[in-house]
């Protein structure tokens, strides 16, 4: 987790205060694709929205300047312009997603997603089309795309195979990194113990999949660590009760960063019993 970032209107990206919170506006739910849109603005999208179609006005070229000796400056593609304004729409959604902003059940159009982005639909569609892809939306023909409704039982299975991958992982790094470059994850394990003191799930979730992602990268299998890591990031989704959508909450957060803290101490202590208990008790908490 980065401290005290600021978000900018220029990127795009959610502004962040200096306590660590990103501030996600509100999204409010679509009855019907063409009546509601979202809330949650990527300040000055505006800027990148010529850029992101191919439709930029790049500055004024200053007349009889121009010689035949001089070699024309090849502008960037605008694909990957457009790919940056699709990121940084993804990011946002991610993070409304896990805040609980997009509400599990509801319905989003791309167009007004767009709207409020002040962009076209394609990128917006673009990043609900990747959500899609990891199960967090499901397209709702000539609507747009439904968040995906889940229950406790499917969280526990999410939290199994992490288990299943990880733990044994853990284990094995546990024989065989030094404790001096345990030590080198010190300021990650901190950094979510921080997050989860501002009780915001999307803080604490990024800080979190963070801390896993750079000790499970210790193993050299990086087909392992997207694997794990997609995996935790689907656990991160809140789930959904009869009433109103619900997740965990700030105790819980702050237990489950307390056991990263114990779980580094334990290994830069080389305490493979303490390591074997608190890694199990980490991942029976996800359920």
């Amino acid at each position: 987790m980065k401290q005290g970032a600021q978000g900018s209107a220029a990127t795009g990206i959610p502004q962040v205060s200096e306590e660590g919170v990103p501030r996600v506006p509100r999204v409010p739910p679509q009855g019907r694709a063409a009546d509601v849109g979202v809330d949650m603005g990527l300040d000055g999208v505006n800027r990148a929205r010529g850029a992101g179609t191919g439709t930029g006005v790049s500055a004024p070229t200053a007349r009889g300047e121009h010689t035949h000796s001089e070699q024309p400056i090849p502008r960037p593609r605008p694909v990957v312009q457009r790919a940056s304004v699709r990121g940084q729409i993804l990011d946002a959604l991610r993070t409304a997603l896990v805040s609980g902003e997009l509400i599990p059940g509801a319905v989003y159009s791309a167009p007004a997603l767009g709207d409020r982005f002040g962009v076209s639909a394609t990128p917006v569609r673009e990043a609900m089309q990747q959500l899609a892809l990891e199960g967090a939306v499901e397209v709702v023909p000539n609507r747009g795309f439904r968040v995906v409704e889940r229950g406790a039982r499917e969280l526990a299975e999410l939290a199994e195979v992490r288990a299943l991958i990880e733990v044994p992982v853990m284990l094995r790094l546990a024989r065989a990194v030094s404790a001096e470059r345990w030590a080198e994850l010190r300021p990650l394990a901190e950094a979510t113990v921080r997050a989860a003191s501002t009780g915001c799930r999307a803080t604490y979730a990024e800080s979190d999949r963070t801390f896993h992602r750079a000790v499970l990268s210790l193993c050299g299998n990086e087909q392992l660590v997207q694997i794990a890591d997609d995996l935790h990031r689907r656990a991160q989704w809140p789930l959904v009760s009869a009433v109103r959508p619900s997740g965990r909450g700030h105790a819980d957060l702050i237990a489950d960063a307390a056991e990263h803290t114990a779980l580094l101490d334990a290994l830069i202590a080389g305490d493979l019993d303490v390591v074997r208990s608190l890694v199990g008790e980490h991942f029976a908490g996800a359920r």
